[in-house]
């Protein structure tokens, strides 16, 4: 069994001249790609003295030159660790420390913000990306990393309910694995060309919209920009991309309007959050392009399960296992229940990590008896298809990115006049959730709302960053002294924010 950089480099060494990824007027070809993998390999290894094991941060905003990093730490026998690009110096700095990361390939764009790394935070060594072409070439002699499957390949952090990130081990193998998977329930062939309008970051984007295209010898459209919709559909017409997976949000914003015709689009994904029925059933009505819900979690590579492409499709389900990985509902202690009882959704296979990067405490809870327990609650019907119901973890779904209330609640603590604070998710018609804070303030405190916000955006990313504010006298408790959150919810809204 290969590894990763070798299952790209051999679709390269058999279609070198293929274009393996267009950008608005920009086109790469499969040969392109790899030898700018091998300048960035021969750059970590030699200038940095990157060694198998490595950790280099990977902190680069959708662009061509983030496959040649990616493939090149790869290369250079690192581990690869994707940064959320909307991430602020605090955030990135817990990365930097958990992680030890060395080396970390970023922009011109971002690089500034390493300037405001917070105190003690070790700067690691910068390789600013532009396309990656004034690299020179791997010496003569160079020989790319002779990984295992079994060894690490990246860590995507992650958060759990505590708020701090968590960063996933993932092997060669582990994402191989999905790959293989994906091919089958996807169907996918080297004629394949996947739009990628989500961030690449992302490991919904890291594995189908990254490494199944170019581990299949297929394409990838990778679009500018997502503003308006419009102009993603003219990039997908114009680069005549055959898949597209995005977030439910997008697909609602589609829903509105029927794609033009003479598209080349043959299905559309559902993934990183819960796809309302309307919005699936609203679009399929409206286009012959089948769209798709699935499901997956980082810990799992991602993907785990889809509706599938020939059969029943059952709206509001997230479908059937892929291929090679299993999926049941248990309870507590472990058992699996029948259909229509309710428990948390465990998986098992390939795909599935190693654990959480110096976690042990985390990876016991996470890894029971060979299945991963992914914190979501649902039930499976008598066919086999599950529907999730509820999430067991305290977390939100903005625009299909996790975020997680504790860690913005450990913000607002650090607030002078804050006494209490609790975050919950709130309904968004565009953007799936928003968060929303209430807090009680400390007597003969009042609340600048301006300084709170400016004092926000500096330590969290903007879309962390509650769109409404409530003060209560108190927040409700029960007799232990928890903030009772569901009483939050079932609180009707105060109307002045």
């Amino acid at each position: 069994m290969m590894n990763l950089h070798e299952a790209f480099l051999g679709q390269a060494d058999r279609r070198p001249d293929k274009t393996a990824l267009w950008f608005g007027p920009e086109s790469f070809t499969y040969a392109q790609l790899a030898a700018r993998s091998g300048g960035v390999a021969a750059a970590l290894r030699q200038r940095w003295g990157v060694q198998p094991g490595d950790r280099v941060g990977l902190w680069l905003k959708n662009q061509p030159a983030f496959i040649p990093a990616l493939f090149g730490i790869l290369r250079a026998g690192g581990v690869a660790v994707p940064i959320n690009n909307f991430f602020k110096p605090d955030e990135v700095a817990h990365l930097i420390r958990d992680a030890g990361i060395r080396v970390l390939i970023t922009e011109p764009e971002l690089a500034p913000a390493l300037d405001h790394l917070p105190a003690g935070c070790p700067r690691p060594a910068t390789l600013l990306s532009t396309t990656f072409a004034h690299l020179p070439p791997p010496p003569h002699d160079w020989r790319d990393a002779d990984t295992a499957p079994d060894q690490l390949a990246a860590l995507i952090y992650t958060s759990g309910t505590t708020g701090a990130p968590k960063g996933a081990m993932l092997t060669h193998g582990n994402f191989l694995h999905n790959v293989r998977s994906c091919q089958q329930a996807l169907e996918i062939t080297e004629e394949e060309r996947i739009a990628v309008l989500l961030p690449q970051f992302h490991s919904f984007m890291l594995t189908v919209g990254t490494l199944l295209p170019l581990l299949s010898g297929a394409g990838i459209v990778l679009i500018k920009s997502l503003h308006p919709p419009k102009n993603v559909i003219l990039e997908i017409a114009q680069h005549r991309a055959t898949l597209l997976p995005a977030i439910p949000q997008f697909f609602r914003a589609l829903a509105a309007n029927p794609l033009p015709s003479g598209l080349a689009l043959r299905l559309c994904i559902s993934g990183a959050a819960p796809l309302p029925v309307d919005t699936l059933e609203t679009f399929n009505a409206r286009n012959p392009v089948p769209l798709l819900e699935g499901y997956g979690l980082s810990e799992a590579s991602p993907v785990v399960s889809l509706n599938p492409i020939r059969g029943v499709r059952k709206p509001g389900s997230i479908g059937l296992p892929i291929p090679d990985v299993e999926l049941t509902i248990r309870d507590d202690a472990g058992r699996e229940l029948p259909p229509g009882e309710v428990g948390e959704l465990c998986v098992r296979g390939g795909n599935v990590m190693q654990g959480y990067w110096n976690q042990p405490e985390a990876t016991a809870e996470a890894l029971q008896n060979g299945w991963l327990r992914t914190g979501d609650v649902g039930y499976q019907d008598t066919d086999g298809y599950t529907f999730i119901t509820d999430r067991k973890k305290d977390m939100l779904l903005v625009n299909g990115i996790n975020v997680y209330p504790r860690e913005i609640e450990e913000v607002l603590h650090r607030f002078p006049g804050i006494r209490d604070a609790a975050v919950i998710g709130q309904p968004d018609p565009r953007k799936g959730e928003q968060p929303v804070a209430y807090l009680s303030l400390e007597e003969g405190h009042e609340l600048d709302r301006d300084a709170l916000r400016a004092y926000l955006r500096e330590h969290l990313a903007d879309y962390k960053i509650p769109r409404r504010i409530h003060v209560l006298p108190e927040l409700p408790r029960n007799s232990t002294g928890k903030i009772l959150k569901t009483a939050l919810r079932q609180m009707p809204e105060p109307t002045v924010a």
